[in-house]
């Protein structure tokens, strides 16, 4: 074991090592290296966070032709730092007739809900927090904990506004998980474990987005709605509830809802280039955890400027829009792809490796074939409908 091969490993050997050597308890010892390991991801994803506040305003700048932060530090890069100490500084102020602690703790939540994925999400072949077999089912109930600190903040904060944003959101996060959670098993089927890690390992020859690009695209479109950013945006509609639920927090507090929206997207960037381009795994130089990690860090980093992407360039769509949207075309279309994908994983399986991939992919290809013919005709239904309708009101207005 050498640091390149294994670095995690490395050093808590070497600190295993050390802390034994002072008289301190095998047991103990490996107690204290788990907490250090703890505090050093929990550090590294708040890290993170703070320069992703810089990055977010860079990109939004750019797409609307403006400079962004650029006066503290080169390129702006110490405009975080100003931020937060704003923040800190600020009133913290609590409504009256709040449920204080409740109101205290959302926050909180909020970002602890996203700090418990990195739980699961191998940065490396090597570099990861732990390795579940069922890291599917504890990635959908950790997100489910963001859903939980929205309606404790909106409801606790004692503001109609607050409340009415904080229930558009649960119902959009509620009915946006179905379509997500069938996305999730399209690479569990195709991997066949429910590992994250071991969905990553498995793509080492081929990425699960040429087999199952349909099953990305879903994934996406689902996890931007999760996230609450534009188009989904409605839990914070200006023009209609001036800023949903965290109308009422200030400073650090709303601080924290803030890092972890952000941190949030990027974290699903991150999911998204493990569960479908591969993770770190880039032509066998996989094998060496520090290039895994940078090429992790770069796909996730991709996957992020994608979700920024689509927030500066769509607009807000209608609530009743939105969920008829998810219940009467992405979520049907998920279960299709996903029992298609079974069934020829079922049948192809033991066939050339060519096979199987052209078999796959063009199963997507005439499934979005279909669902593009379906909406046309749906779309010439409507068209004509309205003709119809519109027809013997002009008539009457002759007469």
């Amino acid at each position: 074991m050498t640091l390149w091969s294994d670095p995690i490993g490395f050093i808590a050997e070497w600190l295993r090592g050390v802390l034994t050597g002072w008289g301190m308890a095998g047991g103990l010892a490996n107690l204290l290296i788990a907490l250090l390991g703890i505090l050093v991801l929990i550090l590294f994803a708040m890290g993170l966070a703070i320069f992703l506040v810089w990055v977010e305003r860079k990109v939004v700048a750019r797409f609307q032709d403006r400079l962004g932060p650029n006066r503290l530090g080169p390129f702006g890069l110490f405009q975080p730092v100003a931020d937060i100490i704003k923040l800190i500084i600020k009133e913290d102020i609590t409504p009256f007739g709040a449920d204080r602690f409740i109101y205290n703790l959302a926050p909180v939540l909020a970002l602890g809900s996203v700090i418990f994925l990195w739980a699961i999400l191998p940065l490396a072949s090597k570099i990861y927090g732990t390795d579940l077999n069922v890291a599917v089912l504890y990635l959908v109930a950790a997100g489910a904990l963001g859903t939980l600190s929205i309606i404790m903040g909106g409801w606790a904060s004692n503001n109609k506004y607050a409340l009415l944003g904080a229930f558009r959101m649960v119902a959009m996060m509620v009915s946006y998980e179905i379509p997500m959670l069938v996305a999730l098993l399209i690479p569990t089927v195709l991997a066949g474990t429910m590992s994250v890690k071991g969905i990553a390992d498995a793509q080492g020859g081929m990425w699960f987005f040429i087999l199952s690009p349909l099953g990305m695209l879903i994934f996406l479109i689902s996890a931007i709605a999760e996230l609450g950013r534009a188009p989904f945006d409605l839990n914070e509609a200006e023009s209609e509830i001036v800023a949903g639920f965290h109308i009422e927090y200030t400073g650090m507090k709303f601080g924290l809802f803030y890092a972890g929206e952000l941190l949030h997207a990027f974290t699903f960037g991150g999911f998204l280039a493990v569960l479908f381009f591969g993770g770190y795994n880039f032509f066998g130089l996989e094998k060496y955890p520090l290039v895994g990690f940078l090429v992790f860090m770069l796909k996730a980093m991709i996957g992020y400027w994608v979700i920024m992407w689509v927030k500066y360039t769509m607009p807000r769509i209608r609530i009743d829009h939105l969920l008829a949207f998810n219940w009467k075309f992405l979520t049907p279309l998920a279960f299709v792809v996903l029992v298609v994908t079974a069934l020829l994983n079922i049948l192809l399986v033991a066939t050339e490796t060519w096979v199987y991939t052209l078999g796959m992919f063009l199963s997507n290809v005439v499934i979005a074939w279909i669902t593009v013919e379906i909406l046309r005709a749906y779309s010439r239904g409507q068209r004509k409908a309205k003709g119809t309708a519109v027809q013997p009101a002009a008539q009457t207005t002759h007469h």
